[in-house]
């Protein structure tokens, strides 16, 4: 449904993306993260068909970014970091508006206004102009406007920012619904907690080239390799008497925890605990080492910069 081959964009002497290689399924969510000005933002408006690119290719539910730009237009719903709302509008004239620019019937453009506004608990304030609204009451109105037409593909750039817990709890289960339902989306956010809720693929993005992509599982793997594990025990315990199973290393170790490396938890990993019960260790907990998004990132970006990173 989304598929970039090289995509770049240059402005001038400054390039803003560079050599952008993508691929997004019918039914995936694909989160690209990054700082701002990283090119998020240019990436999402060549895939809206806003952008021309300077060189390499695009295609966004079957249709070429370069020659079919109003096919493109038509399968997209876009929410952008600034929505474009107009604020002497009300909402449901502001949704008509967006279903007439879609070129929807009437009664269709009544019911999917209703039912959008309702979703989102606007219904209330439907016939209130939109500069009346607060933030997150425009957040939520932006991205009704971009599911007006039932889009095939969904760009959505921080999709819960200025929401309350409970709207942004919504606005996350209704991607995960559209997710369901074989719809693509392309998600930017700096949430990278909702990224790792709903993500099936994330991109990391910097000075425009892409720095790593791939499921979050890939993602660590490749940044932090073998998955570790950490045995804490009720009481001083001698480590030095024990066997460790083929591709099992101690990274760390103190008379209360081992901190191990595993190269195949699967068939290590029961092994080891079993040996440790024959040895009457006091364990207390057997835990891998959780690693996040956020950690992934952060040494990524430290990485690229030549610093150090930090836990």
């Amino acid at each position: 449904m989304i598929e970039t081959k090289d995509l770049s964009k240059q402005f001038n002497d400054f390039v803003a993306v560079d050599g952008i290689n993508l691929s997004v399924e019918s039914g995936q969510i694909l989160a690209l993260l990054g700082q701002n000005g990283a090119g998020k933002t240019t990436t999402v408006r060549m895939l809206t068909a806003l952008l021309q690119p300077s060189r390499g290719s695009a295609r966004v539910a079957g249709f070429d970014v370069a020659k079919n730009g109003h096919d493109v237009r038509a399968s997209v719903g876009v929410l952008t970091e600034h929505h474009g709302l107009y604020m002497r509008m009300t909402a449901l004239e502001y949704m008509d508006f967006f279903g007439q620019v879609y070129s929807l019937a009437p009664a269709l453009r009544k019911s999917r206004s209703e039912n959008l506004l309702e979703y989102f608990g606007l219904a209330e304030a439907a016939k209130r102009r939109i500069g009346e609204y607060s933030k997150g009451m425009r957040q939520k109105l932006a991205l009704a406007r971009a599911m007006m037409h039932e889009p095939k593909v969904l760009l959505l750039d921080e999709p819960t920012s200025a929401m309350d817990p409970e709207s942004a709890r919504l606005v996350r289960d209704e991607i995960a619904r559209l997710k369901s339902a074989q719809r693509t989306i392309m998600l930017c956010s700096h949430n990278l907690t909702e990224v790792e809720l709903l993500a099936d693929k994330i991109a990391i993005i910097y000075h425009g080239k892409i720095l790593i992509q791939g499921t979050l599982e890939e993602l660590k793997k490749n940044v932090f390799g073998l998955p570790e594990y950490i045995i804490r025990f009720t009481g001083a315990w001698d480590a030095s008497r024990l066997e460790l199973p083929s591709g099992v290393k101690i990274i760390s170790s103190t008379p209360t925890h081992l901190k191990v490396r595993v190269e195949a938890p699967d068939q290590a990993n029961p092994l080891l605990l079993q040996r440790l019960t024959s040895m009457s260790a006091p364990v207390l907990a057997f835990q891998e080492e959780v690693r996040t998004l956020e950690q992934v990132y952060l040494k990524v970006m430290a990485e690229t910069k030549g610093k150090e990173y930090v836990q």
